[in-house]
This record gives structure tokens, sequence and C-alpha cells, in this order.
């Protein structure tokens, strides 16, 4: 195969893959507590024809080399951390964190996981859970004779009772990551830490630069939906021109192989 076939071939390659990545923040739109994604690309190894700084007689050197680059490839996908905005749903279980931190939610083998999803219900024991069933961490009960809950911006959840009387259930906590952009999303809207994301930090909200709890909201997806669409419009030309590359160098071999 031509070098350069080869060179845009990588190009067809990469832009499929950031097509992928957009596509998937645009489907996610309105996932609740979703951070997008945006691909990062890196070129490949260089030939190396001539090296800058070279030699090309007793008294002289060259002031630029010949490299030629053989493409391109996507290394990373990055997790955008940014805030999502808040949308007030009037849910008394509904939590939304503002700033930073993540729930934990106990997953069935016994290990946590952390979510920005703060759509929440009472299990029949009633227990907080996910929307899937998980429990919220730390487990948190509600009296079946509580008439409300409240859930404090420091994490205190009280209840009242019928009788008029004031109950505490416990006190909400959140994780945080030195660097968050390096949790692997597993799906589910939960993401599980990884050596690049370093251990959780259980704190209290708003506690060591944690952020606060605000009840009867949503955090929505950070999505911009007119940034992707901007970003798919490059994609595409990309890919258009990537792919002309291709056809380019194949009518100029034809062109060869008709007058040899």
């Amino acid at each position: 195969m031509d070098a350069s076939m080869w060179v845009a071939k990588t190009g067809l390659d990469a832009q499929q893959t950031r097509m992928n990545v957009i596509s998937n923040n645009l489907a996610n739109v309105n996932t609740t507590g979703f951070k997008s994604d945006r691909a990062v690309f890196e070129d490949m190894l260089y030939q190396n024809v001539r090296q800058a700084g070279g030699q090309t007689d007793v008294n002289s050197q060259a002031p630029t080399g010949l490299m030629l680059g053989t493409g391109v490839k996507i290394v990373a996908t990055q997790k955008q951390v940014t805030q999502g905005d808040m949308q007030t749903t009037s849910n008394p279980l509904d939590l939304a964190i503002q700033g930073n931190g993540y729930f934990q939610i106990a997953q069935a083998n016994g290990s946590l996981a952390y979510t920005r999803d703060g759509n929440f219900q009472l299990s029949a024991t009633g227990q907080i859970v996910s929307s899937t069933g998980q429990l919220l961490q730390p487990a948190i009960t509600v009296p079946p004779t509580a008439s409300s809950i409240t859930f404090g911006g420091d994490g205190t959840v009280t209840a009242i009772l019928n009788t008029g009387a004031s109950q505490t259930l416990g006190q909400l906590q959140i994780a945080t990551f030195v660097n968050a952009a390096g949790l692997q999303s597993i799906g589910g809207n939960l993401m599980t830490p990884t050596p690049a994301s370093g251990v959780p930090t259980v704190v209290n909200p708003g506690v060591n630069g944690a952020g606060t709890i605000a009840q009867g909201s949503l955090e929505a997806s950070n999505v911009n939906v007119v940034a992707e669409m901007v970003n798919m419009i490059e994609t595409q030309r990309a890919y258009e021109i990537n792919s002309k590359a291709i056809s380019a160098v194949n009518d100029m071999l034809s062109f060869i192989n008709q007058h040899l």
C-alpha cells in the first residue's frame, strides 16, 4: 500500500472514532449527571529520512530535516467534569451535588461505584436506593411514619414524623478524587476508580473542597449540543478530506500504470 494511502487511512479511523465519541455525547444529552467526553488525537511515529542538523558537507549543516509522518491516532477520551445545569424537580429524594464530589453506590459484588446521578427512590424496606435499586452509601433508612424528609446542604438527613417530632436519620457523605477525569465509566451512570483517578476521599458535603447537597434538584448532562454539532460537522469534513486523499492517490497510481 502506498504510504500516503496508509496515512489517510489512519485519519479515517481517527475521525470515525471521534464521531463515535460525539454520538455518545449527543445520545446522553438527557442523561442525569452525564459528563461528556473529548477525543484526544496524537500524531504517530515519523520516518526520519534526513536528520535536521546533519552535515551536508564539511562546513555546512542542514537547517531542516526530512521527516515523513505516518498518520494520526486517538490515544484517549478525556472526561469533561464541569458542572451541569441544575434542574429543579421538587422531588424530596432528588439530590444534586453543587461542586466537587460523587455519590457512593453499593454494587452487587460488595464494591462501591460513584455517580453524579441523584435520582434516588425508596425501597420496600425504606432504604434510599438508586433508580436501579442499588443502595446509597452510607445507608439511610426512612421510617414508615415519616411525613417528610430533608437533606441539608452538609448532608445531614432528618425526617418529620407523623407525630410532628423530628428525627435524624443519618449523615450523607460524598467521595472526591484528585483526578476525577481518570474515573472509568461502567454504564448505568456509574464510575469506578482507576490508578489515574486516585483513591476516593470520603467527606461530608462542604468539607475540604467537596460540593454541597441541593435537595429537590438534579444535575443535567454537561453536553453542549451546539458545540457537539459543530464538532460533528468538523469531523465529517475531516473524514471527507481524508477519503479524497485516498482517491487522489489512487488516481495518481492509475495514471502511472497507464503511462508506463
